[in-house]
């Protein structure tokens, strides 16, 4: 095991577009371990691959703690339940969502933007095509939390940050934010590579 830094806002790595992964092997099996390890010492819910400066698209997802009320502060994201049947740990490898439908807006925070919160406007539903760990096809139609949480991570994948999806009234108001976060002067519970210290 071993635990990763989490990139931050700023950093190159974060504005790329991740390449898809060719084959399953030991190499894809430990980013996910590790990935999932780095989410969960960092007290987070999900993880794109390049927020751990890693180049592949790859997801983990676990939003058990959330949805069984053990999580802190994440009382809002209890109140909008993934449907029961869905799964709440999740590893996608290569993941896209093929279909979508309604609109809702919530709060949203970031490992990658330690202490930002902000609202976004995202599809309600989504259907995700991915492969599981061990290069199988799988699809899945998620709502709620894990709706959510999945496109955030995706738009990882995609050189995206959630601010990137707000308006430019409400960034220009972050702004003193941004800057300390790339310059690494955040207090965070875990490792972090800035911008700055590229």
């Amino acid at each position: 095991m071993a635990l990763l830094p989490i990139y931050l806002y700023g950093t190159k790595v974060l504005k790329e577009e991740a390449k898809p992964v060719m084959k399953a092997d030991d190499a894809l099996h430990k980013l996910v371990y590790d990935m999932f390890e780095t989410m969960k010492a960092a007290n987070g819910i999900g993880l794109a691959a390049t927020q751990v400066g890693d180049r592949r698209r790859v997801v983990v997802i676990d939003i058990s703690d959330v949805e069984e009320g053990n999580a802190e502060g994440e009382a809002e994201d209890a109140a909008h339940p993934t449907s029961p049947d869905l799964p709440r740990v999740l590893a996608l490898i290569n993941p896209e969502i093929v279909e979508s439908e309604g609109s809702e807006i919530r709060g949203e925070g970031c490992l990658s933007l330690p202490g930002l919160h902000g609202d976004v406007e995202r599809p309600e539903k989504v259907r995700i095509r991915f492969l599981d760990p061990e290069f199988r096809e799988q699809e899945i139609f998620a709502d709620g939390l894990l709706a959510r949480v999945a496109q955030h991570e995706i738009d990882h994948l995609n050189g995206i940050v959630f601010i990137d999806r707000m308006g430019k009234a409400k960034r220009s108001m972050l702004l003193p934010k941004l800057r300390a976060i790339r310059k690494g002067d955040v207090e965070t519970d875990y490792d972090t590579v800035s911008a700055d210290e590229e």
